[in-house]
């Protein structure tokens, strides 16, 4: 199990849940709309859940169906940040 950071927080940027992350496997760039959990660092302590001042972080397995894509999202970050980036874009402003 990892966690993931959904759609609530795009434009928010709160950025607690950095603070607060035990491994730092929470990232962030100024042109980034969000933050990225990189699922291959995370020990899956949920601390950054309870920081998150949206409800923005969910655990692999409990993110809400309408919600889905942002497992890849989050994921694919890591791996080609533009297409995540859009991809998020794509995503900003639909509720969960």
């Amino acid at each position: 199990m990892t966690y993931v950071i959904s759609n609530a927080c795009i434009d928010v940027k709160d950025l607690s849940c950095i603070e607060v992350c035990p491994v730092d496997c929470i990232y962030h760039e100024d042109e980034d709309r969000m933050t990225y959990i990189e699922p291959d660092e995370c020990i899956d302590c949920g601390v950054c859940v309870s920081a998150c001042p949206v409800g923005a972080i969910f655990a692999d397995n409990e993110i809400p169906p309408a919600a889905k894509d942002f497992l890849e999202i989050n994921a694919l970050w890591f791996k080609d940040k533009d297409k995540a980036r859009e991809m998020a874009a794509e995503r900003a402003g639909t509720s969960i």
